[in-house]
């Protein structure tokens, strides 16, 4: 039997971004061709569209698709602007899709990329956001990640200015952490 994977990323698009009041119709509309499924090892393709992160490799996943939805909503990405995709295949593709250039980081140290970018954006959960990835960002640079040093999770947007870099809480989700980027232990009672 196969799957009509194209039938499943319209329903995605429908169900799951849209109602979460992803309303940027760029962002709709890239979501309804890149091929989320390609991602993923063939064993794990029927999960693609599910409400769901789906590990890609050991310790990555890709974000439900009403995260990365949300999260490109609060980047504001338009076509020319130049991206920086941390461990974030699927944010890529639909960012690619819009017409922007992207870089993706996908292996070595993933903490102090180099670059002067408009956008950046991690598709994994990390405790907290390492300063050298809002250091690549370009002076009114957006970088979305989530953080999650518990169960939940939030999803945050920085922006760098000449001043230094603020911070915005967008919404809460609970997305696995990121191999590597986990909380430091410590002691309690």
């Amino acid at each position: 039997m196969s799957v009509d994977f194209a039938t499943q990323r319209a329903i995605m698009v429908e169900s799951q971004v849209r109602v979460a009041d992803v309303t940027d119709y760029a962002i709709q509309d890239a979501m309804r061709v890149v091929e989320r499924e390609k991602l993923l090892a063939p064993e794990k393709a029927y999960l693609a569209y599910a409400d769901t992160e789906v590990e890609y490799a050991p310790g990555r996943w890709l974000l439900k698709g009403r995260d990365v939805g949300k999260l490109l909503q609060a980047l504001r990405p338009h076509p020319g602007e130049r991206a920086l995709a941390i461990a974030a295949p699927y944010a890529a593709a639909v960012m690619e899709a819009m017409g922007v250039i992207v870089t993706r980081l996908d292996d070595g140290d993933l903490t102090a990329p180099v670059g002067d970018y408009d956008l950046a954006i991690c598709e994994g959960a990390v405790a907290k956001v390492p300063p050298g990835w809002s250091a690549a960002l370009a002076i009114g640079g957006r970088l979305a990640a989530v953080e999650c040093d518990g169960r939940i999770g939030r999803a945050e947007l920085y922006v760098r200015s000449e001043h230094g870099v603020g911070r915005r809480d967008l919404f809460d989700c609970a997305p696995p952490i990121m191999a590597g980027f986990e909380p430091a232990a410590a002691f309690t009672f």
